[in-house]
């Protein structure tokens, strides 16, 4: 009872999600400021970081402070910074940090069972089943909150009134990966969930044709 063409192509698809996800995580791209604009004021951003190219103080008028350069959204050493988190970090963006790490966590753990799949546990284990529905239920899960991240982030990040310059950028290389990690992790999880629903079908045939063989020597003996 060995894995089927679909649990081969779940462990392919997982990988191709796992690398966009994790990436996507972690570069500052999902909103970019087009390169050819000399002026403008946002190179790019991320879920954790903001590249400025020259960015006034918000509640300034007279701006006498600009913030040039990438930071860490939390850095706690450039000054004023903190004075500005609410203006980088508005509530659709905690909510899309908030549903996206929730992606990547989830991802992250079937990370680990995807290893016990591939490498540890075979058929004959007596969880195998229910590790191969584990991993079919994580991956869906991380779909569903990375779907919900992506979808707030594209309908609200780049909106008149938060980044300036708004008719010049545009949603970033990041977000896209993003988007393809969200789109995998649905294929994956369910491939795997067709995998899990063979492999007990399988197990059950296997159980019935040992039931009716010890049936048949019985009657023999």
């Amino acid at each position: 009872m060995r894995r089927t063409l679909s649990g081969s192509c779940a462990i392919g698809v997982f990988v191709i999600a796992l690398v966009c996800v994790a990436v996507a995580f972690c570069a500052p791209s999902w909103l970019v400021s087009d390169y050819r604009i000399t002026g403008a004021k946002l190179n790019q951003l991320g879920l954790w970081s903001h590249c400025f190219r020259s960015l006034p103080q918000p509640d300034d008028e007279f701006m006498r402070r600009f913030f040039v350069g990438c930071r860490w959204i939390y850095d706690p050493f450039t000054t004023g910074y903190d004075e500005i988190r609410g203006f980088l970090v508005p509530d659709f963006m905690v909510a899309t940090q908030f549903f996206f790490t929730l992606c990547f966590l989830c991802i992250l753990a079937a990370f680990f069972l995807v290893l016990l799949y591939f490498l540890c546990w075979g058929p004959e284990q007596t969880r195998y089943i229910l590790l191969i529905l584990a991993i079919g239920g994580l991956l869906m899960a991380a779909g569903i909150n990375g779907g919900i991240a992506v979808i707030v982030f594209a309908s609200l990040g780049n909106r008149n009134d938060w980044m300036p310059g708004q008719q010049n950028n545009f949603l970033g290389w990041a977000f896209g990966l993003a988007v393809v990690g969200v789109v995998a992790a649905f294929v994956s999880g369910t491939l795997f969930l067709v995998e899990a629903n063979i492999q007990r079908k399988k197990r059950k045939q296997i159980q019935e044709s040992q039931s009716r063989f010890e049936m048949e020597h019985e009657s023999k003996a």
